[in-house]
């Protein structure tokens, strides 16, 4: 009995740990994305539409897998720390990261989309 219970842990544990190899990868892309909301946000210099690009980031590099997901947070987190060590107000940073998580967990970016930002973006 003992065998067939570390044999099915065995398999639980390797099954879960299967995909591993494609962290990395998901990573550089949820990089990449966070990076290309950016640029967008600031090519597009439309006021009121940081949260939309905050979400879009997040949402479309966590799309990517674990690993996206991973880098979105860990990018959004250390701008914002960043942003709050610059001395920017504690209620836009609070906003900020409502925004990041929003779209990290699958919440469609558009909630955030200010009214009149061209549709390219």
């Amino acid at each position: 009995m003992k065998l067939y219970m570390c044999a099915i842990m065995l398999c639980l544990v390797l099954g879960a740990q299967a995909q591993w190899y494609k962290f990395p990868g998901q990573a550089l892309g949820g990089a990449y994305d966070m990076g290309r909301a950016y640029l967008h946000m600031v090519d597009a210099n439309y006021i009121g539409a940081d949260k939309y690009f905050h979400a879009r980031g997040n949402f479309e590099a966590a799309q990517r897998g674990p690993g996206g997901k991973w880098a979105a947070e860990v990018i959004s987190d250390a701008r914002e720390a960043w942003q709050s060590f610059q001395g920017r107000g504690h209620k836009d940073t609070a906003a900020d990261q409502e925004a990041n998580r929003h779209g990290r967990n699958g919440g469609d970016p558009n909630h955030y989309r200010p009214a009149g930002l061209p549709e390219k973006y």
